[in-house]
């Protein structure tokens, strides 16, 4: 018999990794994955980015990288941040990952042995809970409300919990929840962690994605203790296929995780990271950006309006104001997994909630996602999901 590291007994596979392969049926409305929507992607101008990457510098391009990842995408990046986020960085503070989602390993690699403690909003994105749980940490979750992480019970959690070594954090457009903190919770949230000296993730994959509202900064940007670890991404804003995303820190650690890259991957991809960045020098991606909003603007706004037309009085749901995603909240007694189940006979899917609470301890919530699908389906798929939530009433 083989025997397996004991760190594989807390592994579980992903609900969304497996219910996409169940979507890839055609007659399944899928409101499950995090999809950007495909028809957006700028196939043209990523296809005349590749052939002058290819005609230029195909030979570098071909070739390995250095670990931080291709520079001149990192000046790119270090530009960006500050244009768009206020953050005054330079290339030898970003790094580049496969995707957010391998920022997080390295995070979680670098600070956290058995037995330490993560504090995350309550719901929490699901990958990242996964990411962090092969590492073996304890998980502590704050109450959120409207606007996102209750600051009070924040502090109360790192005043009374002993070895906390990271806090998870997504304050614009939250996986799952779709809330955005308001500035004056942001500038709360780093007075705490400045006066207990924990170290913040602030995970930003939709910041650019805000349709309606105002824009509010980054943490990064209002960061004086050199605490937040920022991650950003291209995959909601360009193309999730490049797996290109970027950490953002000070200088201590991205050397560590400069290190864990070297022993993990040696590098990202130099033709992906070389085909983005000829790609920014060649077109405005806000311009781009800009062409998507209005297309997730009324997508969300039809799946809300659909809602409010079918969903019964006991669905308490999100109203975002940007990003990919709302979140409903059933009844105590229903539990989502199985109503999943019965939502899939009925050609409908979703994420349900109990993935995204660490403890697994909260069952009545679901994740709908708006950005992948046509009108017609959102229409459809709503009304199919309400008829499967009055069956399960009491």
């Amino acid at each position: 018999m083989v025997n397996f590291s004991d760190r594989m007994d807390g592994i579980r596979a992903s609900d969304i990794r497996q219910l996409l392969k169940l979507t890839q049926q055609p007659d399944i409305i899928s409101f499950a994955g995090g999809l950007p929507a495909p028809e957006l992607f700028p196939v043209e101008e990523v296809n005349a980015a590749f052939n002058a990457v290819m005609a230029e510098n195909g030979r570098v391009a071909l070739q390995y990288g250095q670990t931080e990842g291709y520079a001149p995408l990192r000046k790119h990046i270090a530009n960006r941040l500050a244009a768009r986020n206020g953050i005054h960085t330079d290339p030898d503070h970003v790094i580049l990952t496969a995707g957010s989602q391998q920022g997080l390993d390295f995070i979680g690699k670098l600070f956290l042995n058995p037995g330490d403690v993560v504090v995350l909003e309550s719901p929490s994105y699901l990958g990242a809970i996964n990411a962090f749980k092969q590492y073996q940490p304890k998980f502590v979750t704050v109450p959120t409300d409207e606007n996102g992480m209750i600051m009070e019970e924040l502090d109360r959690v790192l005043a009374t919990t002993e070895n906390v070594k990271l806090i998870y954090i997504i304050p614009d457009f939250q996986n799952p929840s779709g809330r955005t903190w308001p500035l004056e919770r942001r500038k709360q949230f780093l007075d705490i962690i400045g006066k207990y000296g924990v170290p913040a993730i602030e995970d930003n994959p939709y910041g650019d994605l805000r349709f309606k509202g105002e824009f509010q900064p980054a943490l990064k940007s209002l960061d004086k203790d050199e605490l937040v670890i920022y991650f950003g991404t291209f995959s909601k804003i360009l193309a999730p296929g490049f797996r290109i995303g970027w950490i953002c820190a000070s200088e201590h650690i991205i050397e560590k995780v400069n290190l864990i890259a070297q022993a993990a991957v040696l590098q990202t991809a130099t033709i992906n990271a070389m085909v983005i960045s000829k790609y920014l020098d060649m077109y405005d991606i806000d311009e781009h950006v800009a062409k998507i909003l209005p297309v997730y603007k009324h997508r969300c706004k039809l799946m809300i309006d659909t809602m409010r037309e079918t969903f019964p009085e006991e669905a308490k749901f999100t109203d975002p104001d940007g990003g990919l995603f709302t979140w409903v909240e059933l009844p105590d007694y229903i539990n989502t997994r199985e109503l999943a189940a019965v939502a899939l006979e009925h050609k409908v899917a979703f994420v349900p909630g109990s993935g995204f609470y660490p403890n697994g301890d909260v069952n009545n919530g679901m994740r709908l996602n708006y950005s992948c699908s046509t009108d017609d389906r959102i229409v459809k798929g709503v009304q199919l999901l309400s008829d499967v939530i009055k069956g399960a009433l009491r």
